[in-house]
């Protein structure tokens, strides 16, 4: 590679570095792991990171459902979601939504923090998010992933 040249990373490069990262969620902010995480499966973290390319690894996350939200959030915070027909305006309170699907909360949290693109999309599926402390990757021998940087 001549000198002053960035090297953009290959696709075979991109996949063969890949890795599985644990996250223990249990009494975590949820905004601090999401940015965490997001960071993770965007590939920056590591130095072949190239912004057009998914060079990022596999992240479980685990008790998703223990995860916290500073101040008055729990309680005031609504999702807000349309049915595309008009007054078709749904709006979830935090509390309802962490009762029905805890680990939507923290999948909302990261897709926003992702590419709103075809690319966004494939880096959101190498997320496994599981309410509870079982998982099924653990074939995939995942590392415990230091949160506090």
């Amino acid at each position: 590679m001549a000198k002053g040249t960035t090297h953009s990373a290959t696709k075979a490069e991109a996949l063969k570095g890949r890795k599985w990262w644990l996250v223990d969620a249990n009494d975590q902010t949820v905004g601090r792991i999401a940015t965490r995480i997001a960071s993770i499966l965007k590939g920056k973290h590591k130095p072949l990171y190239t912004p057009s390319m998914d060079t990022g690894d596999f992240v479980v996350v685990v008790n998703a459902g223990k995860a916290r939200f500073t101040g008055k959030k729990e309680t005031d915070k609504v999702f807000f979601t349309h049915t595309m027909y008009p007054g078709g305006e749904k709006l979830t309170p935090m509390n309802k939504l962490r009762q029905r699907h805890p680990e939507d909360i923290l999948e909302n949290a990261v897709r926003r923090m992702l590419p709103r693109s075809a690319l966004g999309r494939q880096m959101l599926t190498k997320l496994k998010i599981y309410a509870g402390d079982e998982h099924p990757h653990a074939a995939q021998k995942p590392e415990a992933l230091p949160l506090a940087q």
